[in-house]
């Protein structure tokens, strides 16, 4: 099993908090800081940019959904409270080759 990665904004320096489909995380548990990004013991799944037929469908109405976990992350950058809405996660390099 792959986790996942998420890298973050230049900006966003600790303390902050993140929420993945608004559901607080926790660091040590379910996410570790390393270089600049989150790295998840579990796969996220991120949708993506819709093709063709999805976009087509959607038009007349029709859904169709897939996986999609939305991670953000609420920080202060000079004082002002802020959010790093939508990141998007990526699988993590597989290093046992």
């Amino acid at each position: 099993m792959t986790g996942s990665v998420v890298r973050l904004p230049p900006q966003v320096q600790p303390p902050f908090q993140v929420f993945i489909n608004g559901v607080p995380q926790h660091e040590g548990t379910d996410y570790e800081l390393q270089e600049g990004a989150l790295r998840f013991n579990r796969s996220l799944a991120h949708e993506g940019k819709l093709g063709f037929w999805r976009w087509f469908l959607g038009a007349w109405g029709i859904g169709t959904y897939r996986d999609h976990d939305s991670v953000d992350v609420r920080y202060e950058h000079n004082g002002q409270p802020m959010v790093a809405e939508g990141l998007a996660p990526e699988a993590e390099p597989d290093t046992a080759a």
